[in-house]
């Protein structure tokens, strides 16, 4: 039987900040209540998250990534097709909110504010890149910077149609998914097209790159 490790104080305080949040949203109050409700001391808690509520942001995210992760291990990706493989990652992502609906919306909303900085688009990349490192996406230079692009907006707008759909089936979020997959999908045919089409014209990315470093002359 696998051995069950305790939750690390992060962990305590994050579970106790996420009902409290849903009310109060992310501030310095709801986090010094969590504290306390986690009985950690104050300068526990600074040590586990000397940012406040935005390391807690932090956990949670990488907490959903790691599920979603989890998912998409234990599912038969060889016999799906890669856009059912991008679905199911972004779905399982968004599933891992879990009951703290009221919490993520919260969430959202504190990640806009200046002091976050550009911590709400880092936690969205990391997302994004996560799911196509768990679908062995074997791009590489612009195609891994698109792929990880796209599937950001994809993720975004599908979390903001699944925070706002509040049938229990999310039925509707699940169809806007679907369709943000297809247009990913038409777009990559289109492109894959264009490359066709452009295969004997010189790379936009080695003219770009020769302007920054443009070569010693002799």
């Amino acid at each position: 039987m696998a051995r069950q490790t305790e939750p690390s104080e992060l962990d305590r305080i994050l579970d106790a900040a996420l009902p409290l949040a849903a009310f109060d949203g992310w501030s310095d109050d709801v986090f010094r209540r969590a504290v306390s409700a986690a009985r950690i001391t104050p300068e526990a808690a600074q040590i586990a998250a000397p940012l406040g509520v935005l390391d807690l942001l932090s956990h949670w995210s990488s907490r959903m990534d790691a599920a979603m992760v989890a998912r998409l291990e234990a599912a038969d990706l060889k016999s799906m097709k890669i856009r059912d493989r991008v679905t199911l990652g972004v779905q399982a992502r968004l599933e891992a909110i879990g009951r703290h609906e009221e919490a993520a919306r919260r969430a959202r909303a504190r990640l806009m504010l200046h002091d976050a900085g550009t911590l709400g688009a880092e936690l969205i990349w990391q997302t994004s890149d996560l799911i196509w490192r768990s679908l062995n996406d074997p791009s590489t230079d612009f195609n891994w910077y698109s792929k990880r692009a796209i599937l950001s907006g994809v993720y975004v707008s599908s979390l903001s149609a699944w925070l706002n759909d509040e049938n229990p089936d999310k039925a509707k979020a699940r169809a806007f998914l679907d369709r943000r997959i297809q247009n990913v999908m038409e777009f990559e045919k289109a492109k894959a097209g264009w490359r066709k089409m452009t295969a004997d014209l010189p790379d936009p990315a080695q003219i770009l790159a020769g302007l920054r470093y443009p070569r010693r002359r002799a």
